[in-house]
C-alpha cells in the first residue's frame, strides 16, 4: 500500500467524507502529468502542441493540470502531435 493510500485510509476512518471524490481526482490528475510528462520528454512546448492541434496555450495548461472530462479525440489529437498513439485499457 502506497504512502498516499495509508494517509487516505487513515484520514477516512476519521471523517468518512474526506476524499469521497479523491479517486476521480487523482485519476484526472494523472493524465494530465502522463501528458505533460509526452510533452517534455518528446522537447515540445505547450505553445507548439496548441498549434499543431489548432487550439490555444491557456487550453494545454487546463487539459495538464485540471483534466477533467477530456474527450478522447482531444486525447488523440495531443498524442498524435507527439508523433505518437494512445491506447486505451480497461482493466
Amino acid at each position: 500500500m502506497s504512502d498516499l493510500s495509508k494517509y487516505t485510509a487513515k484520514r477516512r476512518k476519521k471523517d468518512p467524507e474526506f476524499g469521497s471524490d479523491f479517486e476521480v481526482g487523482y485519476e484526472s490528475f494523472k493524465i494530465g502529468v502522463v501528458l505533460k510528462k509526452a510533452r517534455e520528454d518528446a522537447g515540445m512546448t505547450q505553445d507548439e502542441i496548441a498549434d499543431a492541434i489548432g487550439t490555444k496555450k491557456t487550453a494545454i495548461s487546463r487539459l495538464e493540470n485540471h483534466a477533467e472530462d477530456v474527450r478522447l479525440s482531444t486525447l488523440e489529437k495531443y498524442v498524435h502531435a507527439l508523433g505518437k498513439r494512445i491506447t486505451v485499457k480497461i482493466a
